[in-house]
């Protein structure tokens, strides 16, 4: 008989036991697999570095900082309103959102209010950024799975909204409309009607979405049980936006502890759900993006008359003091923790981005899983690299 190696004859009997139907567990080599910083799955320069044991993740680590551009300390060498012109890069699909915690920080230092009118402007572009930025998460989730054109229908819609953006600000996706005690302009004529005409388009796309994906029995599969946040698990991570309400936990900035913008002014509900899987945070930000179009109309229904600026000085210097404010963005609660000696410049700035915390899940959560589900999780996490690096 010829001498056979002991792969050859694991092997042999791996086709033994298959021929008859019975389970057989084999010792296999541990394999270390790189996903990124270059991958198209990663959606940016992020790489984690996933150890398997045949197709399973026995571990996985987040290798973040690829891109950092060190923007808080930026903002110490600028002057309050240059600031803005760089913060609303941080997530580049939500920028107009960017600015808006930065500014109404300065404005409590200073104790100045903006007037009633540009309340309700801001949070009108602050929702439109809100559904310019899930809009591409609705359409890229299904990429995920292997479907293409979800994906080209909200890179179509979307442009509805930022033309909007665009004939209000003169910006598509840098907008530096915030200033210190309101905005830079007021609203063009015709635009309110516009915007409510893309709101419906808007509603038309969740519609086209939620038949074209969520019907999708392979999306369900790849999603349904896949990933699963326990609300606990979620919270001592410091999850939030839809990530922590897709696990059921019922908390929204935007209602919880609003300042600064219309919220309290109009009727609208906090969507959660129960699984806490990637489903579920689909689902979420599906209900949230209809919501922020209802949010939108009715704002535009009613905003006040008045003027969009309150008086501040020419030359901003704000008063020595410390100010935390946090909003609800896109990708969750974004906080900036601003220190002022009363000169021209922050003496210090510390921002608090929801997409660092929603990626520090990621070694608990992918540990266990299939290869296959690393990408539909990462996919549902939702994060920007600009959000996470800063």
């Amino acid at each position: 008989m010829t001498d056979i190696s002991d792969r050859q004859q694991l092997s042999y009997i791996a086709a033994q036991a298959a021929d008859a139907r019975v389970n057989l567990e084999l010792e296999t080599e541990g394999m270390t697999l790189n996903i990124g910083p270059q991958h198209p799955a990663t959606h940016g320069t992020l790489r984690i570095v996933a150890k398997l044991d045949g197709e399973q993740v026995i571990a996985a680590d987040p290798v973040m900082g690829y891109m950092h551009r060190g923007y808080e300390k930026l903002s110490e060498v600028r002057t309050y309103p240059q600031v803005t012109t760089l913060i609303n890069r941080i997530d580049w699909l939500g920028s107009f959102a960017n600015e808006v915690p930065f500014i109404l920080a300065a404005e409590r230092l200073m104790e100045v209010e903006a007037p009633p009118r540009a309340q309700w402007i801001r949070t009108i572009l602050f929702e439109m950024s809100r559904i310019a930025n899930v809009v591409l998460f609705l359409g890229d989730m299904a990429v995920q799975v292997g479907a293409v054109t979800p994906v080209f229908f909200a890179f179509r819609d979307r442009e509805h909204i930022l033309n909007q953006i665009e004939g209000a600000t003169g910006g598509r996706f840098h907008p530096n409309f915030d200033r210190i005690g309101g905005l830079k302009d007021d609203l063009p004529a015709g635009w309110v009607a516009e915007t409510k005409q893309v709101m419906k388009k808007m509603r038309a796309f969740c519609d086209e979405i939620e038949t074209l994906v969520m019907g999708n029995e392979i999306f369900q599969a790849r999603t349904r049980g896949i990933g699963v946040i326990p609300a606990d698990v979620g919270l001592s991570y410091g999850l939030s936006g839809a990530n922590i309400r897709g696990s059921g936990v019922d908390w929204d900035v935007r209602r919880d502890n609003p300042c600064g913008l219309a919220y309290d002014q109009v009727d609208w509900k906090v969507w959660t759900h129960p699984d806490g899987d990637s489903f579920s945070r689909f689902w979420v930000r599906l209900q949230e993006t209809r919501e922020a179009t209802k949010i939108v109309d009715q704002l535009l229904d009613g905003i006040p008359a008045g003027p969009i600026m309150a008086k501040v000085p020419r030359i901003i210097k704000v008063p020595a003091g410390e100010a935390f404010v946090e909003t609800e963005n896109p990708l969750g609660v974004m906080g900036y923790y601003v220190v002022s000696k009363g000169d021209l410049v922050p003496y210090r700035v510390k921002i608090r981005s929801a997409s660092f915390n929603n990626m520090s899940i990621t070694p608990w959560l992918l540990k266990g899983v299939y290869v296959p589900d690393i990408i539909t999780i990462l996919g549902s996490l939702y994060f920007i690299l600009g959000d996470i690096d800063r």
